[in-house]
């Protein structure tokens, strides 16, 4: 890709470190009355501003943390219910440029690099497919030569096409390096779900620092991917920070500030925020790390973006520990990884590859629906928004009529049912069915509520990918 075209006039930039830096400087407690006003303005359902978060990050009274936990966890079931939605990472290429210097895969690195072949993509496919998975993100290093967009494109076509029985994927989302408006718009025209990217860390100093080689290294460039997604027709975007590079509270009000911008120059905010903490990985110790997150501030940090967000999917990943990660799915997450392997090919090979970083979670898929159900959360493998057309703008009018209870409460139920019916063994099948039925009740329309018992009644007769 010619790096001419990565130049990016400095008034792009969105993120004011000025005003992030004021915010920051006040370290006052805020009061009662304040919390519960921020709170109140949450509960109706209103994006909180970088000022009111700013507020929230400034809390250290424990009783006014739990109002925040508890506001957290009642914003995200008065949206998504108890719904889970859940899907796997895919690494198809660890190619890279990059001298990312969190990364395992930054090219100083010397191990065997690996980028997919056909065959090898379909049979990861198909470990997926059998483990139930209907949704995933395409992971890839940046190296054009090796790896250039029309081979990821190529991929997705590949994993669309692998059929095994009653499954398939259904939803592809990616997550690959920044590039032009050209390449999202082939991405687009691949049947792309979600662009996902990680502005890693907003501080940009520091982000110069952990980026010192590699085209990766241009800040403003990365800064603005998400301008040239919806510049190329990809209207579903997801951001995200890694914990632990920087200051959690910089990247939070960045993360809000991004938000803004999105929101007023096309309309729509993203679709999902991820939450992922930096881990250890090859040539990469944490151990010593400025400014590691602690567990109560990750959970604090979860909660806020909930208030701060509330129609805005939140995702937690296999880098927590399956114990933590049960701890903050009820503070407001929407969507979990499960199963997930973060080396090429980790899926249908034995012989491990290097892992991008240590994963936390090695419970299997089963294992993890398992422990959701027994908690009374709905896993949903539902993909249904994407491909009706329900994205961008059109999703969050939806999220903010209310609809979203007649839409993806029926259809998390008959992807579980899917789920329970093809892939599972008769005790867990049980126990899906138990909470299938706890659940009926809770769609709002009575009409959506009979369709979605005429439609169980087929999936348990063998039809397969029902969704409204």
């Amino acid at each position: 890709m010619n790096t001419s075209s990565r130049k990016i006039d400095p008034s792009e930039k969105f993120i004011n470190e000025d005003v992030i830096n004021e915010l920051l400087s006040s370290t006052a407690e805020p009061s009662l009355e304040e919390v519960e006003a921020i709170i109140a303005k949450s509960m109706s359902k209103e994006i909180l501003s970088v000022e009111e978060v700013a507020t929230l990050l400034r809390i250290n009274n424990d009783e006014h943390m739990q109002k925040v936990f508890e506001t957290a966890k009642t914003i995200k079931q008065s949206i998504y219910g108890n719904r889970i939605v859940m899907f796997a990472p895919l690494y198809i290429s660890n190619y890279c440029v990059n001298g990312c210097t969190y990364c395992g895969y930054k090219c100083s690195n010397e191990f065997p690099r690996k980028i997919l072949s056909d065959e090898e993509l379909q049979k990861e496919a198909r470990v997926l497919v059998e483990m139930g998975h209907k949704r995933i993100v395409i992971e890839a290093g940046e190296d054009y030569t090796n790896c250039p967009v029309d081979y990821i494109t190529h991929a997705m076509d590949v994993l669309y096409k692998t059929k095994v029985d009653n499954g398939a994927l259904r939803r592809i989302n990616v997550n690959i390096a920044a590039t032009s408006v050209e390449n999202y718009k082939k991405l687009k025209a691949a049947d792309i779900g979600t662009f996902i990217l990680f502005q890693e860390t907003y501080h940009e100093e520091s982000y110069k620092s952990y980026h010192p080689t590699g085209p990766k290294s241009n800040y403003l460039y990365h800064l603005t991917a998400m301008d040239r997604a919806m510049e190329g027709g990809i209207d579903d975007v997801g951001i995200g920070a890694l914990f632990g590079l920087y200051d959690y509270r910089f990247e939070v009000l960045a993360l809000m500030m991004h938000r803004d911008h999105l929101e007023e120059k096309y309309g729509v905010g993203p679709h999902t925020i991820s939450v992922p903490r930096i881990k250890k990985a090859k040539d990469v110790s944490v151990d010593d790390m400025q400014y590691a997150v602690s567990d109560e501030d990750f959970k604090k940090l979860v909660a806020i973006i909930r208030l701060a967000v509330p129609y805005t999917g939140i995702i937690l990943s296999t880098r927590e520990n399956a114990e933590f990660r049960e701890e903050v799915v009820n503070l407001g997450v929407s969507q979990l990884s499960a199963g997930s392997k973060t080396d090429v090919g980790g899926y249908q090979d034995d012989e491990k590859m290097e892992n991008q970083f240590e994963l936390a979670d090695h419970r299997s898929q089963e294992e993890i629906i398992e422990s959701l159900l027994k908690k009374g959360y709905l896993p949903s493998y539902c993909t249904a928004c994407y491909r009706t057309g329900r994205t961008g703008d059109r999703f969050m009018q939806v999220a903010k009529n209310g609809t979203i209870q007649n839409l993806c409460q029926p259809n998390a139920l008959m992807t579980l049912s899917e789920y329970l019916e093809d892939y599972c063994d008769d005790e867990l099948k049980a126990l899906g069915n138990k909470v299938i039925e706890a659940n009926i009740d809770k769609i709002p329309s009575d009409k959506m509520r009979a369709k979605t018992i005429d439609r169980l009644q087929r999936i348990s007769d063998g039809e397969r990918d029902l969704f409204f």
